[in-house]
């Protein structure tokens, strides 16, 4: 195991045609994506929740087992699965959840799981956040690892589900503090720090403990920033997009696989990496991303996909130079 990753694990139901009642299901949820990007890309992986035994739950085991995702840390409960309904729009995805006394959201494991020796970053965000008891125990587990894993927070927000914005701002700051490597979306930053520049969200991020934040802004690329260096901004591939979905999932996902395959395993060699690999950490990421959204729903790819995909990058590259 070298990621692992905790938090919920959902059914998206995606609207067939905006404005019907029509919904097509699919395996979901923030941390669930990330943890098939991981292991589609090919880094061992495991994913800690707590998962219905109706229906729904036993579809999200079977589909993490055929992802080849470890399971060894799941826990199973009679509690109803999670489900979030989806609704495409030109511009955002909206969501409606129903997550009140679900499976994922009373995870609270007695003791907490202990990751092997071997697992290298711990992920953490998301709606499960909003959820008691699971929140307070995650933030449990990401503190028990902190300094010896690296630890990546996307909070993933979701505003349907936050009745005091105000008051989730400031939860926010405690968890950038817990993390050595932020993610963010635009969409995030603009709910998070309103009528502020992004730039001194990810100053505010720095400055709580996080070692380098990385803003995703779709189709415009992303930038990541760190502390005394120059923000660093990296293209993303043109694709025909069909589904946005998952996108920033596999992206988080892509940050972690590139940054293992650059030999980062603790929070402390983070700045032994320099413009030029995290130029290609980055790149390697917004490909990944790129390729989940030419797939109806969140489809992660597999590491030879996103290879094969930068090669052919490469080549236009050369072809448009010469």
């Amino acid at each position: 195991m070298r990621i692992a990753l905790t938090g919920e694990a959902l059914i998206d139901f995606t609207a067939s045609e905006a404005g019907t009642l029509a919904f097509l299901g699919h395996e979901g949820g923030s941390p669930l994506n990330t943890a098939v990007a991981c292991a589609r890309l090919g880094q061992p992986t495991a994913f800690l929740t707590q998962l219905s035994t109706d229906l729904f739950g036993e579809r999200l085991m079977r589909f993490l087992e055929r992802n080849g995702v470890d399971t060894r840390f799941i826990l199973r409960s009679h509690a109803p699965s999670t489900l979030a309904f989806v609704e495409r729009t030109p511009q955002t995805n909206r969501y409606a959840f129903y997550t009140r006394g679900s499976a994922d959201a009373t995870w609270s494991p007695e003791p907490l799981p202990q990751l092997p020796a071997d697992c290298r970053f711990l992920h953490f965000g998301s709606i499960s956040l909003l959820q008691e008891p699971a929140a307070t125990r995650i933030t449990e587990l990401v503190t028990a690892n902190a300094g010896r894993c690296v630890i990546v927070f996307d909070p993933n927000v979701r505003p349907s589900l936050i009745s005091d914005m105000a008051a989730y701002r400031v939860r926010a700051m405690n968890w950038f503090s817990m993390a050595d490597l932020v993610k963010l979306s635009d969409e995030d930053a603009e709910l998070l720090a309103p009528d502020r520049p992004v730039d001194a969200l990810a100053a505010d991020c720095l400055k709580a403990g996080a070692r380098a934040v990385i803003v995703t802004r779709g189709a415009g690329g992303a930038t990541l920033w760190r502390t005394g260096h120059q923000a660093l901004t990296v293209a993303a591939p043109r694709v025909k997009v069909v589904d946005t979905i998952g996108a920033g999932d596999t992206f988080t996902a892509g940050l972690s696989v590139a940054l293992l395959a650059h030999g980062i395993e603790r929070p402390a060699q983070f700045g032994e990496l320099g413009d030029d690999a995290w130029h290609e950490v980055m790149r390697f990421a917004a490909t990944a991303a790129a390729l989940n959204c030419t797939r109806e729903g969140a489809d992660p790819p597999t590491l030879p996909a996103v290879h094969a995909a930068l090669v052919r990058e490469d080549n236009e590259a050369v072809v448009s130079r010469s």
